[in-house]
């Protein structure tokens, strides 16, 4: 497994683990999909043999991105990392790659001091994507209701680079 920045041409294959992620990934377009990666901080990939089977995105604080999460957390944090997205494809899951993926936004985060921050689904529920989080650090701040959905939204504080 090699965990690698992502370019331009793994797009289709996003969109794809992306959808296999659906509902708790958020539904994107592949324009949409460029459209992340091109103002993401953090863009990186876990590659198997060339393939890739897994991928986060992350923001920093005033980005152009019309997300109401994002926008619940840059109302409320002037620093932070926001995970927009962390998705592994069917066939790869269980295998410790997101757990590796977010071992390389845990080391940016440690050297440049900021919490990391994400939302979990309540409504549609996913339990297994809470799980994850919380024994990854995360901590519950709030539940936001938007009518049609509800997420919990979670911050990873500071950790030293020393820790």
């Amino acid at each position: 497994m090699q965990i690698k920045a992502l370019e331009h041409a793994d797009l289709s294959a996003m969109w794809d683990i992306n959808e296999q992620g659906l509902p708790g990934t958020g539904k994107v377009t592949l324009e949409e999909m460029k459209y992340l990666l091109s103002i993401s901080e953090i863009s990186i990939g876990a590659f198997d043999d060339g393939s890739l089977c897994g991928f986060v995105i992350c923001f920093l604080p005033k980005r152009a991105y019309r997300s109401l999460n994002y926008a619940w957390f840059n109302q409320r944090y002037e620093n932070f990392i926001y995970v927009d997205r962390i998705a592994v494809a069917t066939t790869y899951r269980n295998q410790g790659i997101g757990t590796a993926l977010y071992q390389s936004v845990f080391e940016y985060a440690a050297r440049t001091q900021q919490p990391v921050t994400a939302e979990v689904s309540l409504q549609p529920p996913n339990a297994g994507s809470d799980r994850f989080h919380q024994t990854h650090g995360f901590l519950p701040l709030e539940e936001v209701d938007y009518g049609d959905k509800a997420v919990t939204m979670y911050i990873r504080p500071i950790i030293s680079s020393d820790d």
